[in-house]
C-alpha cells in the first residue's frame, strides 16, 4: 500500500511538472527593439518549447554561399538586465558561435566585414535573469536519486521559480543591403529540459545556443526550422561541441567551448566560469 501511494505521488509530481512545462513555454514574450530592417509579413511559427515569427526569400537564401557574421548586440531594454558585462559578453558570444557553427554546414563563414552573399545580425532584445539560489538549490534536489518502487531512477523537475529567459531578433541581408531572411524569437527555461546554472547568467546563455541552432537551421533550408525532424548532428558540429578547431577560421572570433565547459554546466556552473567569450589565435 505504501509503496503504491508513493508511485500515484510520483505520478502527480511528473504529470504536474509536464503540465506546467507546456504552460510555461507559452509565457515566453516575443520583444522587438527596431533593429530589422523590415518587419512586414512576419508569420507565427512556433516550436514544441519556442515562440517565434519569421520571413524568408527561400530562393534568395539558397542561392547564398557565403556568409558574414556581425557579432550580436543588446538592444537598449536587454541591457537593463541585472547583468554584468562579461555576462553579457559571454551571452551574446554565445549566440554568435551557435550560428557561427550552424550555418559552417552549408556556408563559407568569412570574417566580419567582409564582403559575403550574406551578412546576418543578431540582436537580444529581452534577457530574464535566473536566479541563482533557487537554481542553486534546484542543482541540489536534481542531484538527489529518487526511485520508484522498482528501483527505476525518474527525472527530478527544476524547482519552477526563478527561472530565466531570452528573446532575441534577427536577420539576414545581401550584397544590395536586402533582407533575405528575419526572424523573432523567444524562449523561456523550463522544468524539464533546462538544467540550472547558478548564476543570473545561466538560463540566457544555454538559450543561446538553442537560437543560434534554430537561426542557422533556417537559413540553412530556407524554411521553418521546426518543421524540420530531428537529424544527426554534423562531425564538424560535433568537432567543434568538444573544443576542436571549427570549419572555419572565422568562426574562432567567437572563441571555442569544450569539455571543461560541458562539465561546468552539467554541474551548474555559472557560464562564465568555463566561457572566456575570448578569440583563438594560433
Amino acid at each position: 500500500m505504501r509503496a503504491n501511494a508513493i508511485n500515484h505521488v510520483l505520478k502527480l509530481i511528473c504529470l504536474h511538472a509536464l503540465t506546467a512545462t507546456v504552460a510555461g513555454c507559452a509565457t515566453a514574450q516575443l520583444e522587438t527593439s527596431g533593429s530589422l530592417a523590415s518587419y512586414n509579413d512576419l508569420a507565427p511559427a512556433d516550436g514544441i518549447t519556442t515562440k517565434s515569427k519569421m520571413r524568408v526569400d527561400k530562393a534568395g537564401v539558397l542561392a547564398a554561399r557565403s556568409v558574414s557574421i556581425i557579432p550580436t548586440s543588446f538592444s537598449h531594454a536587454a541591457s537593463r538586465a541585472a547583468l554584468t558585462d562579461k555576462q553579457r559578453r559571454v551571452i551574446a558570444n554565445a549566440v554568435d558561435r551557435s550560428v557561427c557553427i550552424g550555418l559552417s554546414d552549408r556556408f563559407n563563414v568569412v570574417p566580419s566585414g567582409q564582403p559575403a552573399d550574406l551578412t546576418v545580425h543578431v540582436t537580444v532584445t529581452r534577457v530574464t535573469i535566473t536566479d541563482p539560489n533557487v537554481a542553486g538549490a534546484a542543482k541540489v534536489a536534481s542531484a538527489a536519486p529518487m526511485f520508484i518502487s522498482a528501483g527505476f531512477p525518474i527525472v527530478v523537475p527544476r524547482i519552477p521559480y526563478g527561472m530565466g529567459g531570452l528573446s532575441v531578433e534577427a536577420e539576414a541581408r545581401d550584397v544590395q543591403g536586402q533582407q533575405k531572411a528575419a526572424f523573432v524569437w523567444a524562449r523561456d527555461a523550463d522544468m524539464l529540459t533546462s538544467t540550472p546554472r547558478v548564476a543570473a547568467s545561466g538560463d540566457a546563455y544555454d538559450l543561446a545556443g538553442e537560437f543560434g541552432a534554430d537561426f542557422s537551421k533556417l537559413l540553412i533550408t530556407g524554411e521553418n526550422p521546426f518543421d524540420k525532424k530531428l537529424s544527426t548532428p554534423s562531425m564538424q558540429r560535433v568537432n567543434s561541441a568538444f573544443g576542436g578547431k571549427p570549419k572555419y577560421a572565422a568562426c574562432d572570433a567567437f572563441g571555442r567551448t569544450g569539455v571543461s565547459a560541458f562539465i561546468g554546466g552539467k554541474m551548474g556552473a555559472p557560464p562564465e566560469w568555463n566561457d572566456d567569450a575570448m578569440p583563438v589565435t594560433e
